[in-house]
């Protein structure tokens, strides 16, 4: 563990669309010391490397007996294997979403943590707007959530659901961390393989309901989350970050509604997830997509795609593992 006056050394095993971007974010934070980053391709490594003022190693097994932390951004297949050999020489990690590709790989990687600190990169409870929603207090009891995307031939190994919703019902969980009761939910291929567009309606125990679209083969880009309490509404846009609100006044002799927006001080949240894992790192107490917490969203995704598959049942009993 680094000392408060120096930096801690991190590595990044991964250098594809994201993780060239936590290597640009590392090479700039103070509280960091980018000292080596790893990829089965050297010559994209070196390119890196050279531009950010660090090393390409030539093995994990190097990077991982220099490092005091290091961000896991390979494909998820290989989540389990790369943050098992880096938790087993001591060093803190931060996995992408989701956690694992199974429940079973995400538990075995979990296994091996001890005393380090596994974080799992749902990068959008970084987002300013969410934190500063989060802060509101109340039961929420209605949520609904769009997050479409424009089509790109990026993960498409991979369903909607895990790729992009899966962001979403990580942060239902925050939002509302009582179980989830009932899963019901459609959704169809259109490009790919895999599920391009989903729709889920999910029931928690606490009596919130959420419904939850997903799509990357929208005409447009939608981030959008709306969630209503007992006598308020916010409306949250992830792009912009920024969120409308209104409240309702009860008086004697009226009703009436008043704009009540919740102010929001605006972050790259890849900036700000970087920062609070090193801060974890370091032993403080900060807002952190835990182990833990990355397993349960991953628990309800799958739950997600069991009910397209038309195995509610199955997916119900899942969550709640």
């Amino acid at each position: 563990m680094a000392s408060p006056e120096s930096p801690l050394k991190v590595g990044v095993v991964g250098t594809g669309a994201l993780g060239r971007h936590h290597v640009r974010i590392l090479a700039e934070l103070p509280e960091a010391d980018l000292v080596g980053i790893y990829d089965l391709r050297p010559d994209v490594a070196r390119e890196l490397a050279e531009r950010h003022g660090t090393r390409a190693t030539d093995s994990l097994d190097e990077l991982g007996d220099t490092v005091d932390a290091a961000i896991v951004a390979v494909p998820t297949a290989d989540h389990l294997t790369v943050a098992v050999h880096l938790l087993e020489r001591g060093v803190h990690v931060l996995v992408e979403k989701p956690i694992a590709a199974t429940l079973e790989e995400a538990d075995e990687l979990l296994s091996h943590a001890g005393d380090r600190v596994v974080a799992v990169g749902h990068v959008e409870y970084y987002n300013p707007a969410v934190q500063a929603l989060l802060a509101v207090e109340g039961p929420p009891g209605y949520v609904e959530i769009q997050r479409l995307a424009e089509f790109t031939p990026r993960s498409l190994d991979v369903d909607v659901v895990l790729d992009l919703m899966i962001h979403d019902l990580q942060i239902l969980h925050a939002i509302d961390p009582s179980p989830v009761y009932e899963v019901r939910a459609t959704g169809i291929h259109v490009l790919s393989d895999k599920i391009d567009i989903a729709n889920v309606r999910l029931e928690f125990e606490s009596g919130c309901v959420a419904n939850l679209t997903a799509s990357r083969v929208s005409a447009e880009r939608v981030r959008k989350l709306r969630i209503f309490l007992r006598d308020r509404y916010y409306s949250l846009d992830y792009q912009d970050q920024e969120i409308e609100g209104f409240e309702l006044l009860a008086g004697p002799d009226e009703r009436r509604i008043q704009a009540a927006p919740l102010p929001v001080v605006k972050a790259e949240p890849l900036k700000v997830e970087v920062r609070h894992f090193i801060a974890a790192c370091n032993g403080a107490s900060v807002a952190l997509v835990t182990g833990q917490q990355g397993r349960r969203a991953l628990a309800t995704a799958l739950d997600v795609l069991a009910a397209i598959s038309g195995g509610a049942e199955t997916a119900k009993s899942a969550s709640s593992a």
